[in-house]
């Protein structure tokens, strides 16, 4: 008797984390297993119940063509072929047995969200932040406390990239001009309320070694009635940094003349004033009781590209200081992590374990998998090289004892898990625009964000329990 072949299963995949680096690695992994004519079920879970990350609630709310990455995302999620559960915490709601269970391979995409250390005496003294917390408040995280501390009038940002501009900047900004963002109400209410004068940015390294890029750099000089003052001590025009600018790319070139711009600039005398000091290394914050200023070593570049210290120390009288010197990824349950970089140790996005040996059906992409380094350009190729290695690994990933496409569901319904989906997004989305349509203010709101995790759960799920 000839016996009739049956079709091969479909490939069913789990994606922790919905942001950016989670949409990319789906949506190439669907491309390249349908243009070889296979099936694939690809699941993104998240622990909020909305998706896009740090898109959401990692970006500043004025930041409107940043945000508009927003745009080619949903595409990607609203053409049905990948799976969004939020409200889903792995290592919680499930954990790696669970997901085993049910998908042949798991990738994680689940950032890096906590802020790096600045090791310097007196940098836990009350008065001192970490950007990401700052950022989470601003930004509506439904885990973020509703009310921040803003009573200080002299403050001091460490980091000379695009999160330390974007912590200068919503401190700096009158509260009036973010009414046309999505900022949370409480949030507006709380920076209304700031006394702040003056926000100094200080950065290590010279102004042609900041990481900044040149649209966020050239958007400071565009804040309405804040004055921002640079100095001309800060711009060596020694030999080593006038041959390194030389060699630098346009991008370097280009912030290089919007800041030498800004010399020749005479203050407007505004309420306001954002000042970008360089060639200053954090050495101390000083406070009695809590923070009362920050003191400086004063550097200068090097042959190698570098900065060394000159001895000069400089004293800023402050009253906060907001760490923004980078991030890091955390640990997750059951799966191999290096606490000395913050990322999942992987090869190629192949997670690995203490020896270097792959473990079966386990992948890495994005912040988790290189570090916090890199724009969307580095997410989508870093997600390229990971759905490469696990196409190649195929015939060796895990086989699942509960492959079939509900099945997850039924799990976590079991469990009384208050999950959402794609289309209890949509009605999230729709909510958050019609309160932005419905706001009585005089600009034009997009959207006006919800931020209880509980209520944007109910607006999701349909439940009674919504108010607004």
């Amino acid at each position: 008797m000839t016996r009739t072949p049956t079709a091969p299963q479909p490939l069913r995949v789990a994606i922790i984390g919905a942001g950016p680096a989670g949409i990319y690695a789906g949506n190439i992994l669907t491309r390249a297993v349908q243009d070889a004519g296979g099936e694939v079920g690809i699941d993104l879970f998240d622990s909020l119940p909305a998706p896009y990350g740090l898109i959401r609630y990692g970006v500043a709310p004025d930041h409107p063509r940043i945000k508009g990455i927003v745009n080619s995302l949903h595409e990607m999620l609203d053409a049905g072929t990948i799976r969004f559960i939020g409200n889903v915490a792995y290592g919680t709601d499930l954990d790696l047995a669970d997901l085993r269970a049910h998908y042949h391979a798991l990738i994680f995409a689940t950032g890096a969200i906590r802020d790096a250390v600045l090791g310097i005496p007196g940098i836990d003294l009350p008065g001192s932040y970490g950007a990401a917390d700052f950022v989470s408040w601003f930004d509506g995280h439904p885990d973020a406390p509703r009310d921040w501390p803003l009573d200080a009038t002299d403050i001091a940002v460490i980091g000379n990239g695009n999160v330390a501009l974007d912590v200068a900047r919503m401190l700096a900004k009158h509260p009036v001009d973010l009414l046309p963002t999505d900022i949370p109400a409480t949030v507006h209410a709380g920076l209304a309320g700031s006394p702040v004068t003056d926000v100094h940015v200080f950065g290590r390294r010279g102004p042609a070694q900041v990481k900044f890029t040149p649209i966020e750099l050239r958007e400071l000089g565009d804040i309405p009635n804040v004055d921002v003052l640079v100095y001309q001590e800060d711009f060596p025009r020694d030999e080593h940094s006038e041959q390194r600018l030389a060699a630098s790319n346009n991008q370097v070139k280009v912030m290089t003349r919007t800041l030498n711009g800004w010399l020749s600039r005479e203050p407007t005398g505004a309420p306001r004033r954002l000042h970008l000091h360089f060639l200053h290394s954090p050495v101390e914050v000083y406070g009695a009781g809590r923070v009362e200023g920050m003191r400086f070593e004063r550097t200068e570049p090097t042959a190698d590209g570098g900065v060394r210290g000159t001895g000069e120390i400089i004293d800023y009288p402050l009253q906060a200081v907001y760490r923004a010197v980078g991030y890091r990824g955390s640990a997750l349950a059951q799966v191999p992590f290096d606490k000395a970089r913050g990322v999942i140790p992987n090869d190629g996005g192949r997670v690995v374990d203490g020896q270097g040996t792959p473990l079966p059906g386990l992948y890495a992409t994005g912040w988790i998998k290189r570090g916090p380094v890199g724009l969307i350009g580095h997410t989508k190729s870093d997600a390229l090289e990971t759905v490469t290695k696990l196409l190649e690994d195929h015939d060796l990933t895990v086989q699942p004892g509960r492959p079939a496409e509900d099945a997850i569901l039924a799990l976590l319904d079991e469990r009384g898990i208050r999950f959402t989906t794609w289309s209890g997004w949509l009605a999230l989305d729709a909510h958050e625009r019609s309160l932005g349509q419905a706001d009585l203010s005089t600009v034009t709101r997009e959207r006006v964000k919800v931020v209880p995790r509980d209520e944007q759960v109910g607006i999701a799920r349909s439940e009674s329990l919504v108010v607004s």
